[in-house]
């Protein structure tokens, strides 16, 4: 083929079209909100259309955790792109889903054995709940204080309020059922249920009147429930809250009383940023299946995965239809592979650990003053996650532009402004992000204080 012929990449950014023909997150075309153009990234720093840099708070969701256009991964992925960009995974296979998944169970707890690769989070969390209810359809009964369960009604979904796991029509089900989507599509959405949000904070003992809430409703569901999920340690877009360790234990020893699996969602806390490669790990517990995603790749391109035990995947396979009953046509992507490869062996052979704790020294010295602010309801601070919670809901889209006339990209959503730095982050870029967040706060307009709060964070 002629090159001639071939399409020419552009950094050139069409605004016009933009507005007028393609969606962004939580947007309407009817009344388009105003976007940024970026044309590169490097290090921390994102190169707008109109040749300014900003430090990037965010990570890109929480995905870019050692920055943007690593060496490794870039080099990785261009060998693979070179070689096997994709193949179907169907009857097929391939050394970067091997060398990833060698990866996946060389890093997680010993008993996460068994490992399915998607696309995205929402669907490593669509996949560990067809896990969970396949596993109960493979076996008949189960004890639970003495009496048997009859497991084939095992289909229902237990979780807490002020959760987030995803936009799609299962993970909106188990989405906060007050601040998430049930009122849009509540009469399609499954029913499931739901335990109080965990009041102890993380660093606290747990208090009675948690565990005795989940109980109470373990107890009079364990027959209908097939499992439990929660973020662990942290609830991100629920409202970045940050809950004891203790609750996580308990959360782990009433499944295992009533017979009920736990997964654990890390597709935002997983891979360090919480001061734990995994957050689970501050509880010392085990999940029986884990979602994985965002920086699961060091945020390059997408990829999730989502594990189980030996004894959840014998279930499935125990199972009327005998196999797993999913399998996405970019399952196992090749390049995708090759990027998480890459980014897990960087958290491997780096010094991540001291980084996180470097992050987390250096935000709660310099967010703590925000206290002192009018309009400011708490300071948080845990691993490379630093949170300003408001008294009152946040005009994101004027809260952003001024972000960018101070030269960071700060996302804030609902009532908290926060930062998630990719790891890499110098300490005085950090407190370039952390000196913005004060002025802004400080100086807030009426404004900027109120209008449209729809983000998932």
């Amino acid at each position: 083929m002629n090159s001639d012929n071939l399409p020419q990449l552009t950094t050139e950014i069409d605004f016009e079209f933009d507005q007028q023909h393609i969606w962004h997150p939580y947007t309407s075309m009817t009344l388009p909100v105003s976007v940024t153009g970026v044309t590169s990234a490097k290090g921390c720093e994102l190169t707008l259309s109109n040749g300014d840099t900003v430090i990037d708070g965010t990570s890109s969701w929480w995905a870019c955790v050692h920055g943007y256009h690593h060496p490794d991964i870039i080099e990785a992925m261009q060998t693979q792109l070179s070689t096997l960009s994709h193949v179907m995974f169907g009857g097929l296979t391939h050394a970067p889903a091997i060398n990833v998944c060698k990866r996946l169970v060389d890093v997680t707890s010993a008993n996460l054995t068994k490992v399915f690769l998607a696309d995205s989070g929402s669907i490593s969390v669509e996949v560990a709940i067809k896990m969970a209810i396949q596993y109960w359809q493979g076996k008949q009964h189960v004890q639970v204080g003495g009496q048997q369960v009859r497991t084939q009604n095992k289909q229902r979904i237990l979780t807490v309020k002020g959760g987030y796991h995803g936009d799609t029509f299962a993970t909106m089900s188990i989405c906060d059922p007050d601040n998430g989507m049930h009122t849009m599509f509540g009469d399609t959405l499954i029913k499931q249920l739901f335990a109080p949000t965990p009041t102890s904070a993380f660093g606290d003992t747990v208090s009675a009147q948690d565990t005795q809430a989940l109980e109470a409703i373990l107890q009079n569901h364990h027959q209908d429930i097939a499992a439990f999920i929660i973020e662990p340690i942290m609830q991100g877009a629920g409202g970045m809250h940050f809950y004891s360790a203790e609750y996580l234990k308990a959360v782990r020893a009433l499944c295992d009383k009533y017979q009920v699996l736990l997964i654990l969602d890390e597709i935002a806390t997983g891979f360090g940023r919480t001061g734990k490669l995994f957050a689970y790990e501050h509880a010392g517990i085990e999940a029986d299946i884990l979602c994985l995603g965002k920086a699961l790749t060091g945020g390059y391109i997408s990829l999730a995965a989502t594990m189980c035990t030996d004894e959840v995947a014998l279930g499935i396979s125990q199972s009327p239809a005998g196999v797993f009953m999913h399998g996405p046509t970019f399952m196992a992507n090749p390049l995708a592979c090759a990027a998480a490869e890459a980014s897990i062996a960087l958290l491997q052979k780096g010094n991540w650990q001291q980084q996180v704790n470097a992050i987390a020294q250096q935000m709660q010295q310099e967010l703590e003053p925000a206290r002192q602010f009018a309009r400011v309801k708490d300071v948080r601070v845990l691993g490379a996650v630093g949170v300003i919670e408001m008294e009152c809901a946040i005009n994101i889209s004027a809260l952003q532009q001024a972000f960018i006339e101070l030269g960071v990209w700060i996302r804030p959503f609902g009532h908290v402004i926060y930062i998630t730095p990719p790891y890499i982050i110098t300490s005085k870029q950090l407190t370039a992000l952390t000196q913005a967040m004060k002025t802004i706060i400080k100086n807030m307009t009426i404004e900027q204080a109120a209008g449209n709060t729809h983000s998932n964070g």
